[in-house]
């Protein structure tokens, strides 16, 4: 199987108000007041203070992204990336959602966005300008959910109407340049399984010093066993040794659970023995 034909590209461009502004007066007068060099220290305004809605429109966004990046791979410097087929109708389907919940917080904000601004008059105090506030119409600019998809030409798909010499040079450069981003996605592959497996080794490794006491939290044991399920996704070349490490790491984690490694320090160091051996096994 081509990997034109077992990824498509995915660019999510999700854009929010930041709300927040330099207030140049009362960084002169806090420069003045401590005997301050220009450039020494800068008063931001928080233009929403005493809401946290917007707040929660960039925290939901920094979600959405976070989703995005750990279900595709890099491709592009311009923000296309990798989602592999076998994924897209659940991507989609959960982007879907992501949007029309986003839709809704930013409506409720604008809905609220005049009640905002008096309370942050009463927040802020002498520091509030009226003038700092864009307009509704223009605030709808500063918001934006947008995710375009498009299909992976083949490394050799480079087909333009120019000599057939400058041609054979520039199909050489832009298949060398296509496989160099495929090694790069794949090579996100192997530092997401390494970064897990490395978090936990040193979280299994048992303390000498009989006072400090390790917490293990759910998610030592989820984000291996999600990682598992999400690589046979990922892994879109088919690596044999990407796919011989992530199975390693799937029976090592199969009927592990938190409580066991909260309760037993035999469960702890026998899956620190077999994730160690993972490590030793592959090249890095």
């Amino acid at each position: 199987m081509s990997i034109s034909s077992s990824a498509v590209l995915a660019e999510l461009n999700i854009s929010i108000w930041t709300a927040n502004k330099l207030d140049k007066g009362a960084t002169d007068s806090v420069l003045a007041s401590n005997s301050a060099s220009s450039g020494s220290a800068q008063v931001r305004k928080n233009l929403m203070a005493g809401t946290n809605k917007r707040k929660k429109i960039a925290d939901y966004g920094a979600r959405a992204r976070l989703y995005h990046n750990q279900t595709t791979l890099p491709w592009s410097d311009k923000g296309s990336r990798l989602l592999p087929t076998s994924l897209f109708m659940e991507y989609k389907q959960n982007m879907n959602t992501i949007e029309r919940n986003m839709n809704a917080m930013i409506q409720d904000f604008f809905d609220s966005y005049d009640d905002l601004v008096l309370d942050a008059k009463l927040h802020l105090g002498s520091l509030f300008n009226a003038s700092d506030y864009p307009s509704i119409d223009s605030l709808k600019d500063k918001f934006g959910f947008k995710l375009v998809f498009s299909p992976l030409p083949e490394s050799n798909d480079f087909r333009l109407d120019i000599p057939q010499m400058d041609m054979q040079e520039l199909a050489s450069k832009y298949e060398s340049a296509f496989n160099d981003r495929l090694n790069d996605a794949m090579r996100e592959n192997w530092d997401k399984l390494h970064k897990t497996l490395t978090h936990l080794s040193e979280k299994l490794t048992e303390t000498e010093d009989e006072n400090s006491v390790k917490r293990y939290h759910d998610s030592l044991v989820t984000n291996a066993t999600e990682l598992c399920g999400l690589l046979t996704h990922l892994n879109i070349t088919k690596d044999p040794k990407l796919e011989e490490a992530r199975r390693s790491l799937e029976l090592t984690m199969l009927g592990v659970g938190i409580e066991d490694i909260k309760d037993s320090p035999v469960v702890r160091s026998n899956v620190k023995n077999k994730v160690d051996e993972i490590l030793n096994k592959f090249n890095w």
